[in-house]
């Protein structure tokens, strides 16, 4: 089974506030524990803040560009990775391991990808 592991941004995070280098030894760790467990697909990465985004809104055939930042901080992701795991349970079970990605609370949402046998 395929996941999405996403990391919620934070007040901290839209800010733009770096990481301490605690932080990236701890996730580096664990980034390590996921590769040699099979788990990492080889695809994680933190995001900058929406500030530096822009959105492409669609209506038919309109296109409207929103630029950043967005303002529901809560509903934003500020880093990712894609897992490859036997079921949710050891995705739940490997996303409890995980360092705290923020200086405070946060949180990670861990979402199911499509496969090709949803669709038949």
């Amino acid at each position: 089974m395929r996941v999405m592991v996403l990391v919620k941004a934070t007040v901290d995070s839209e800010r733009g506030d770096l990481p301490q280098p605690e932080m990236l030894e701890a996730m580096g760790k664990f980034n390590e524990a996921l590769t040699e467990a099979g788990i990492l697909s080889g695809v994680a990465d933190g995001l900058k803040p929406s500030s530096a985004g822009a959105r492409v809104a669609f209506d038919g055939a309109d296109r409207m560009v929103i630029d950043g930042p967005f303002t529901e901080t809560k509903e934003l992701v500020a880093g990712f990775w894609l897992w490859e795991v036997k079921d949710m349970a050891e995705a739940v079970a490997w996303v409890k391991r995980c360092p705290n990605p923020m200086p405070g609370p946060s949180e990670i949402e861990i979402r199911p990808l499509y496969e090709m046998s949803d669709f038949v």
